[in-house]
């Protein structure tokens, strides 16, 4: 059966709330509205008229405004999946019914489960999926930072994983960019995995990172069931942009826990089961840092990151707020654990002495700034 589809009004289109999602892709290209007989895909733009309000009573704008949302509004969005233990798990629907929105950022998806504390998700009514002229659908993928050939030496590269959501990782990334960028380097920032939003990149940037990216200018609205392949994809896609730029160091954000299917096989985490190890992160990264919540969670982190062959530099997050389960944290381990002001003083600017020789030597930092 043919498709059906509408000429966009162009009016209309320029009164729409936008998302953050959908940020690369020119409203030049919005020429049609498919509304019938389309199985979306994860990626895919859409047109949704808003519903009952829920969790999400905001949508991030492209310029990072948070618009509040009323009934009835039209929005565009993002059909994408959505892993957030602390708030939804959803899936991209397989038919153009009412769906929800799952993230702030404006991803539309149908709710699987939710975290007992979470009101339930904002009502969203497709009209339909965004095409070109021909008609074709519009998706993200084809609006993707290119692949490139990379003519400079890969710079000095940190990444910050953490226990879970909410552990601290992007306080202790921005904390980093903002300590290196204090002692004269320059760094460029990416978050690599998560779901679509722009609060951890405006955070960077806040920091002095320049440029920051996220898998969203790999042409991805979140990493939540994606390959292992595709992953380590959108990594290497945003290393090669970050160093073509010239910049001194990179930090790089991988979002939820360690034990998410798709951090782990970034990691290449070998011990748990159904983890599929392509990456070649560990020829990729010079060093970590480790957000936890407690002790406990710091060991196990730990344990696993260095199994995989990976160095753990340094502990933060959660846990250095408490100086029990700091000391608790730092006995088990033997790793310092420093706090925001620790990162971006004393460790940072060890690092920044030690890169100018080429080297990242955690010594001085073991005397600088453990809670």
């Amino acid at each position: 059966m043919a498709r059906k589809y509408i000429p966009l009004n162009r009016q209309w289109l320029k009164q729409v709330k936008k998302a953050y999602t959908t940020r690369r892709a020119p409203l030049a290209k919005m020429s049609t509205l498919m509304c019938t007989h389309m199985t979306p895909r994860a990626g895919d733009l859409a047109l949704c008229r808003v519903g009952e309000i829920g969790h999400h009573k905001r949508l991030e704008l492209t310029d990072g405004r948070k618009a509040r949302l009323f009934p009835g509004d039209d929005v565009l969005v993002v059909f994408g999946n959505r892993y957030a233990p602390d708030q939804f798990e959803a899936l991209v629907p397989d038919d153009l019914e009412p769906c929800h929105l799952v993230a702030a950022g404006g991803i539309a998806a149908r709710v699987v489960s939710r975290h007992q504390r979470v009101n339930n998700a904002t009502q969203l009514f497709p009209l339909g999926i965004v095409g070109d002229r021909q008609p074709r659908p519009l998706n993200l993928s084809q609006f993707g930072l290119p692949a490139i050939q990379v003519q400079r030496p890969r710079p000095r590269t940190l990444a910050v994983f953490g226990t879970s959501m909410n552990s601290g990782k992007t306080t202790v990334a921005a904390s980093l960019i903002k300590g290196l960028v204090r002692a004269g380097i320059r760094v460029g920032a990416a978050k690599v995995t998560g779901t679509g939003a722009g609060g951890d990149l405006w955070l960077f940037q806040d920091a002095g990172a320049d440029p920051v990216f996220d898998f969203i200018d790999a042409g991805f609205v979140s990493t939540y069931r994606l390959t292992a392949g595709e992953v380590h994809e959108i990594f290497m896609r945003l290393m090669d942009h970050l160093t073509e730029t010239g910049v001194d160091a990179i930090v790089i954000e991988i979002a939820d826990g360690l034990f998410q299917r798709e951090t782990a096989e970034l990691a290449c985490l070998h011990h748990l089961p159904a983890v599929s190890c392509l990456s070649g992160l560990q020829t990729q990264i010079d060093g970590t840092l480790f957000a936890a919540r407690d002790a406990l969670g710091a060991v196990a982190g730990v344990q696993a990151l260095r199994a995989s062959g990976l160095a753990v530099m340094a502990l933060s997050g959660q846990v250095a707020r408490s100086p029990l389960a700091a000391r608790e944290a730092r006995e088990a381990t033997g790793l310092a654990v420093l706090d925001p002001a620790a990162i971006q003083n004393g460790f940072a600017a060890a690092l920044a002495g030690d890169s100018r020789h080429g080297l990242y030597n955690i010594e001085p930092v073991m005397a600088a700034g453990v809670t």
